[in-house]
């Protein structure tokens, strides 16, 4: 299971890796808020492949209260920009 764990951490920190340079370099604030979430998505990931190795359920709470908020608040910044006409 070690292996796999590792493997699974490596992608992922690869993942927010990129992610974390398509924040930086974006144009708008749409792909701001599209990357910010995909990072999101990465760090609870992570917690859910830790979790997964040390075969624990005390992280459970943190993922579905990190999902929640990361939804709430992706919906709550695409409203904003709906109105508003940010670009």
């Amino acid at each position: 299971m070690n292996t796999v764990t590792d493997i699974c951490i490596a992608l992922l920190i690869l993942a927010g890796t990129l992610v974390l340079v398509r924040l930086v370099r974006a144009d708008s604030i749409a792909d701001r808020v599209v990357a910010l979430d995909a990072l999101l998505v990465v760090i609870i990931s992570g917690i859910a492949v830790d979790a997964a190795a040390r075969r624990s359920g005390a992280f459970l709470d943190v993922l579905v209260v990190g999902s929640l908020v990361a939804f709430a608040g992706t919906v709550t910044v695409a409203r904003f920009i709906e109105r508003r006409g940010a670009r």
